[in-house]
């Protein structure tokens, strides 16, 4: 598999990530490690995790399954912490929370450090330096070799790294922002992804394939037995995307796939990955059927008719103060 530096650092990982949100819950060991043997022996490097999933599970399966199943530096071991299961708080990215949950994933982990580290998401009540500084601290004790951001908005992100850029040398840069994004979720195209371009970050898109919907599964009928959309822990996460401008664009993407004589699932993940100042999807598979038939998406490169096709059709309406003001 292709490999990418991740934003404008030396870190190299492969343009497919595979992600684990539902390991140990509603992925088993076995699955689990037939997904990462399955990854590992097609070149992917970049496997990404967070404390919460599973409420730790997913990253103690992946310890137990880096420790006698894959070399641990054939990996790039992602993982995320300032969620917490607080219904008064959603997030806690105090120093204290952050580098406590850094310690409690590494013994998960199996690992002595983690490749990248991740904010999980921007927490309001927590002045940004001192979330910023528990990265410092985690880089410059050797516990995280790379860190980035997740789900912040695009001011958010740009205060951030802005933040650290301000004193090289002794602030660690961010190398990352990972955000959702796919042919059914474009919003990032407004302001974050300009601002992380600009800033030398790579973007790692979470829900690639549009929640799974992209892969035309849901299209016209009721979830299929033992997808997300039947889960009834997923299904409320699935349903946002169940809808007329949904169904219109996934019916783009079969055409186009038809025309290719490809999946559904490899014309959607191969539009995101090639997408302007991506890194690497990050994709979920519930089996390692599914997850080969996302690998296969390698030999893939999209022409660029129908990449403007279903540019067009999933196109968000960006009007002031997104356009330049002559358009206007």
């Amino acid at each position: 598999m292709e490999a990418r530096h991740l934003g404008r650092t030396g870190l190299r990982v492969s343009r497919i990530g595979l992600g684990t949100l539902t390991w140990a819950r509603d992925t088993g060991e076995r699955d689990a490690a037939d997904q990462l043997k399955t990854f590992w022996e097609a070149g992917g490097s970049l496997v990404d995790t967070a404390d919460v999933y599973a409420d730790g599970g997913a990253e103690y399966l992946l310890g137990r399954l880096v420790e006698g199943l894959v070399p641990r530096r054939d990996l790039v071991i992602a993982t995320k912490a300032g969620s917490v299961p607080d219904p008064d708080r959603r997030f806690d990215c105090s120093r204290g929370h952050l580098l406590a949950a850094l310690d409690a994933s590494l013994e998960r982990l199996r690992t002595d450090y983690v490749d990248l580290w991740q904010v999980h998401a921007f927490d309001p009540g927590t002045p940004l330096e001192e979330t910023l500084q528990a990265l410092d601290i985690a880089v410059s004790s050797g516990r995280a070799r790379y860190v980035g951001v997740s789900n912040f908005s695009g001011w958010q992100l740009a205060k951030a790294a802005t933040w650290q850029l301000a004193a090289p040398g002794t602030r660690t840069t961010l190398a990352s922002t990972q955000m959702e994004y796919s042919l059914l979720q474009r919003g990032v195209e407004r302001e974050l992804l300009p601002a992380a371009t600009d800033l030398g970050l790579g973007l790692l898109p979470s829900s690639p394939l549009g929640r799974g919907v992209l892969t035309g599964k849901y299209r016209r009928a009721a979830p299929p037995s033992g997808s997300r959309g039947a889960s009834e822990q997923l299904a409320a996460f699935v349903a946002p995307y169940l809808d007329e401008t949904a169904d219109r664009i996934v019916d783009a993407v079969s055409t186009a796939a038809d025309g290719l004589a490809v999946s559904a699932l490899q014309v959607a993940l191969a539009w995101v990955r090639d997408r302007p100042g991506v890194t690497a999807p990050i994709v979920g598979a519930r089996t390692s059927q599914q997850l080969t038939e996302a690998l296969s998406v390698e030999g893939l490169s999209l022409p660029d008719e129908i990449c403007r096709a279903l540019d067009d059709v999933s196109a968000p309406v960006h009007r002031y103060p997104d356009q330049d003001w002559s358009e206007l």
